[in-house]
């Protein structure tokens, strides 16, 4: 029987502890003020993820327009028509289609949440990739939080948080960090217009 300081979660919590020491606060600073500019140009998030990240995405996007005052989207969160666009045209341009009809602009910005970042040489999340070249195309913002610097969202993104988890356990640690990211950025003073429900019962009660 392993003792608590050599044991799977010992360990897995020292790498959470690294992780977090190897993020660059001020790229999180600095990914918070590019939203604010996307917000004061009245321009719209588009938050792409799929599995894990699409959960993330409808959770980012409740709290990107309630505590933030943003128009915010998630294209997962209608299933209906991502269903029937990925039946009928493919999974593939499931999200730039949706994009394209949503008519992203210059003013807008998407932000994606992948493990990877999508990659068209590995076949791998294709249509995250064509929503971040259309981004790009028109001239929207383009941000993320992902786990490979040599993906796409890594390569084209005006500022992508990177996190530098291991291979052996890269996606559970990816998938934490950008719930963690967003809740930063959320309550961020660059972005935040509102508090939470508790912090708000907590500061009326004097606490």
């Amino acid at each position: 029987m392993p003792t608590s300081s050599d044991s799977y979660a010992a360990l897995y919590l020292r790498e959470v502890c690294e992780i977090a020491q190897s993020v660059d606060p001020a790229a999180l600073d600095g990914l918070a003020d590019a939203l604010a500019e996307v917000r004061r140009r009245e321009g719209r998030l588009f938050v792409l993820g799929i599995g894990g990240g699409a959960a993330h995405a409808s959770h980012a996007v409740n709290d990107f327009r309630k505590l933030c005052d943003f128009e915010a989207y998630a294209p997962t969160d209608n299933v209906a028509e991502l269903t029937a666009r990925t039946n009928d045209e493919g999974w593939e341009t499931s999200f730039d289609a949706w994009l394209r009809t949503s008519r992203l602009s210059s003013r807008d910005a998407i932000l994606v949440f992948s493990v990877g970042g999508g990659s068209r040489a590995h076949n791998v999340s294709v249509n995250l990739v064509r929503a971040i070249e259309l981004a790009r195309e028109v001239g929207a913002g383009v941000f993320g939080v992902v786990g490979r610097a040599d993906g796409a969202a890594a390569e084209l993104s005006d500022v992508c948080v990177v996190v530098d988890a291991p291979s052996e356990r890269r996606t559970p640690h990816v998938e934490e960090f950008q719930a963690i990211v967003w809740h930063l950025l959320v309550s961020h003073p660059a972005l935040a217009t509102a508090s939470g429900k508790w912090e708000s019962v907590e500061r009326a009660d004097g606490r």
